[in-house]
């Protein structure tokens, strides 16, 4: 029986010629990651075993992003740990603020992740770079310390779904669209401590963006990792892009899943995931009458220069509806520049939106656009529970930034043809 992509990685990261499901293992780390919120924890836990060193300075990445620029003075303390840390440890990848973005944009935008790596990283959307064929994953900070440390990490090999899209992707319909479907079919419990591979010829005509957007909202599903198999466009992204060699690997033909998942998305909707979980997903022709406060448009799971075209495309002319906030939240300095370069900003701020330096910002109810008491947000975001942007009495839809720009212009949720 031949093994999938997510078994190979970590076998050849443990030194063993196969795994199974289930089994037991202690691996060699690529990258360890952590943010301004998680990255005092793991310090913590490192200073309170005695250590004095880390496992490699040139792999590990301490991104400040949650509550960077500070919102605060506890967030400033965060930072300033963390900080102080990369400069006593000599951390090759700390990224203060104008040099920082979004953590999950950044590190790939960066070359610090390629194909074939196996990453830890102290936030749970450190499934992003699954996109990549990297085997990524969230662990906690006490984790993300012993790896600091060790350059080392235990996994449960976990068994594989796979999700086979057929069909082409119609207009406006995207990688954000695909999986918000697939959420709302298996829900969020559905691929539970389990690996999501992505595969078919939707997939392969996905861009990187809306295959980074995919493997970024694989744990909303519940599931350790999100991967798709490397193929031309993973290649033609990494290449003089990676600091590191990268090794591609592809899931055997007598790979072993534990279950499979087939759809024809040729008819597929733009999908809006309706509170409180990202699992409530329904068709966008089906989200009628529900009217706005807050559109966001950014975050790691769409705030890369593919999603600023987009809403800049149906913004272009047009003005955001009276009484709608849009804020807008480019992934990191370089999506940025360039989307200021392409005049994009421009754009925004003639319709009537406002543009934030990189931050996750309101996604976590951090700062920068967090809603009151009975107001009603759509987001790019990732999560929608109770509280998550704000006010306990809140609601939050997540969509693509297709649709959050129609709706921001609309003022209530609706479709790009509604609006152009």
């Amino acid at each position: 029986m031949g093994m999938t992509i997510s078994e190979k990685i970590l076998a050849d990261h443990a030194g063993l010629d196969k795994v199974v499901p289930g089994q037991l293992i202690n691996a060699k780390l690529d990258i360890v990651l952590a943010n301004d919120i998680t990255a005092p924890v793991a310090i913590n836990e490192f200073e309170k075993v005695g250590a004095d060193k880390v496992f490699d300075k040139s792999r590990i990445c301490l991104v400040p992003d949650h509550f960077a620029p500070n919102k605060d003075i506890k967030s400033a303390e965060q930072v300033n740990k963390v900080r102080k840390f990369a400069k006593k440890y000599e951390i090759e990848n700390f990224f203060e603020v104008g040099k920082m973005g979004i953590e999950h944009v950044l590190l790939p935008e960066q070359g610090i992740v390629g194909p074939g790596d196996l990453i830890i990283g102290a936030d749970s959307h450190t499934c992003t770079y699954g996109a990549l064929g990297a085997f990524a994953t969230g662990v906690g900070s006490t984790d993300m310390a012993a790896g600091m440390i060790t350059g080392e990490a235990w996994f449960k090999v976990p068994e594989t779904i796979k999700f086979v899209y057929n069909g082409k992707l119609p207009k406006w319909v995207s990688g954000k669209d695909l999986i918000l479907y697939t959420i709302g079919q298996i829900g969020v419990d559905g691929a539970r401590y389990m690996a999501m591979e992505f595969t078919g010829e939707a997939i392969d005509e996905l861009s990187m963006d809306g295959r980074f957007t995919m493997s970024n909202m694989a744990i909303e599903a519940g599931a350790k990792a999100g991967l798709i198999a490397p193929d031309q466009t993973t290649i033609d992204y990494v290449e003089g892009r990676t600091r590191r060699p990268y090794k591609v690997y592809k899931s055997d033909e007598d790979a072993e899943y534990a279950k499979v998942y087939e759809w024809d998305v040729t008819n597929l909707e733009p999908q809006v995931a309706f509170p409180h979980l990202p699992e409530n997903t329904k068709g966008v022709s089906e989200a009628k009458d529900i009217t706005l406060n807050q559109v966001v448009i950014g975050s790691c799971t769409n705030g890369r220069i593919e999603d600023m075209r987009i809403a800049a495309s149906i913004l272009k002319g047009k003005k955001v509806a009276d009484g709608v906030r849009l804020l807008i939240f480019p992934g990191t300095q370089e999506v940025y520049l360039q989307a200021m370069e392409e005049g994009l900003f421009k754009i925004f701020v003639e319709a009537g939106s406002a543009v934030s330096t990189p931050t996750c910002g309101p996604c976590l109810g951090g700062h920068m656009g967090i809603l009151a008491e009975g107001e009603r947000a759509l987001s790019t975001t990732n999560r929608n529970f109770v509280g998550r942007m704000g006010a306990a009495g809140s609601e939050v839809y997540l969509a693509s930034p297709a649709v959050a720009a129609a709706s921001a212009v609309l003022g209530r949720i609706g479709s790009p043809e509604e609006v152009l």
